[in-house]
């Protein structure tokens, strides 16, 4: 991380990535696109999600969570940054001379060879079906159906445990503590996400978020009742109004709704909840 002398009262506590582990730092052509930016407005240009605009340009990068270049040895040719997500990409070169992105593992460097498939060695930036994974490692893009790609754990620093194997599925404990099953042919890449000093940036002023595509957004408690359920009142008052319900102008209750559906088919999926509860069955 990059510190700064506190001659600003911005710069007393603003933190960036030295950016040390980038080797390369314009993106694969091939493999981009333009980024179409919304501002948060639906296609009646009507705002639907607020304190959305700005930012600069981003090029979105096509990266590979499928991993399904089975048995076919890849060479990592470059880390590189990328502007949507946290984690760094390594951009490999298959033998047949096709280049694909990946999310950089912690410990992966240039010059290191990878593979997928059930046959490839558990070692980090390999991806193996969870049959093949041995008890205990830590593995990231983690498959939820086989075959669909990662969705699980692809942000810089993560890491969740294969913890054990059963009746055709296995037990992972995910970073926020969840115990999940999931089926054991999905694939899943060994090793923790690099960049993990990702959570010790600091913005430190208002200008980085803007950059970032994150317009002000000022609190609710400041604002009058017609604005927001924690406005109004005599002085400041976190609680809102008198006794109804805080709700949002659209009624969904503002403080203390689960929103995660009680009859969610996943649901039987999980073993332990993220608070550390046994997950309760219908």
């Amino acid at each position: 991380m990059k510190t700064f002398r506190p001659l600003t009262p911005s710069t007393r506590y603003i933190t960036y990535a030295d950016f040390s582990d980038i080797t390369k730092t314009r993106p694969e052509k091939a493999l981009v696109y333009t980024r179409k930016r919304t501002g948060g407005r639906n296609v009646h240009g009507r705002v639907t999600a607020r304190a959305i605009g700005g930012g600069h340009k981003q090029k979105v990068r096509t990266v590979d969570f499928r991993r399904n270049k089975i048995g076919i040895a890849a060479k990592v040719i470059a880390v590189e940054y990328d502007p949507i997500r946290s984690a760094r990409l390594a951009l490999l070169e298959y033998t047949d001379n096709e280049r694909r992105y990946i999310i950089c593992p912690d410990g992966l460097k240039v010059g290191d060879d990878i593979m997928s498939g059930p046959s490839a060695p558990p070692t980090t930036g390999n991806a193996l079906p969870l049959s093949s994974i041995p008890v205990g490692l830590t593995i990231h893009n983690i498959e939820l159906v086989p075959g669909r790609g990662g969705q699980m754990v692809r942000s810089a620093g993560a890491g969740a445990t294969l913890m054990s194997r059963d009746a055709g599925y296995a037990q992972i404990r995910l970073p926020s503590g969840e115990i999940r099953r999931v089926h054991e042919n999905c694939f899943a890449t060994i090793g923790q996400v690099g960049n993990t000093q990702h959570e010790n940036v600091v913005l430190g002023k208002a200008g980085r978020s803007i950059h970032r595509g994150r317009r002000p957004m000022s609190r609710g408690m400041v604002r009058n009742p017609v604005d927001h359920p924690n406005g109004g009142g005599q002085g400041k008052s976190k609680g809102g109004g008198g006794r109804q319900h805080l709700t949002s102008p659209w009624g969904l209750l503002a403080k203390g709704y689960r929103t995660r559906s009680k009859s969610k088919i996943s649901n039987r999926f999980i073993l332990v909840r993220r608070d550390g509860r046994p997950m309760k069955l219908k």
